[in-house]
């Protein structure tokens, strides 16, 4: 028996402002030296700037092709809205053959699973959803 997928939720939103976080803290280490080093309770640090005191190693973080070189713009579009992405997500969810699971009490497990009709209004649900988070014609 095919178990029931979960629509995502905005529930998922600290968990990627979080990682969105420790991409901006990691940043000004990809462009340059980078050192790694080891603390006494055996933790391991990376840091743009060398540790005082301690052992450690340093690697350089060179120009990959295709990716902008340091100090360059990077002309790349912006990265996508986290409410259009699990709008994306859940309607990718909706359109495929599989049973679509509810978890009506919020505790992470589907308690059943949506009908016909449910499905149909989850999916306008979505494209609405997608249309007003990520921007003109996102939904075709």
């Amino acid at each position: 028996m095919a178990r029931p997928a979960r629509l995502s939720a905005v529930r998922a939103t600290p968990l990627l402002g979080a990682g969105l976080l420790v991409a901006l803290v990691a940043a000004p280490a990809l462009a340059g030296e980078v050192y790694k080093w080891k603390d006494a309770q055996g933790v391991t640090h990376y840091s743009d700037a060398p540790p005082a005191g301690s052992n450690y190693e340093s690697r350089e973080i060179r120009h990959r092709p295709g990716m902008p070189a340091a100090g360059e713009a990077a002309a790349e579009k912006p990265a996508e809205n986290s409410q259009c992405t699990i709008a994306r997500s859940n309607l990718e969810t909706l359109a495929g053959d599989g049973p679509v699971g509810v978890d009506s009490d919020g505790d992470g497990t589907p308690d059943s699973t949506m009908d016909a009709q449910q499905r149909a209004d989850q999916r306008a649900l979505a494209e609405a959803s997608i249309r007003a988070n990520c921007g003109e014609n996102a939904a075709s």
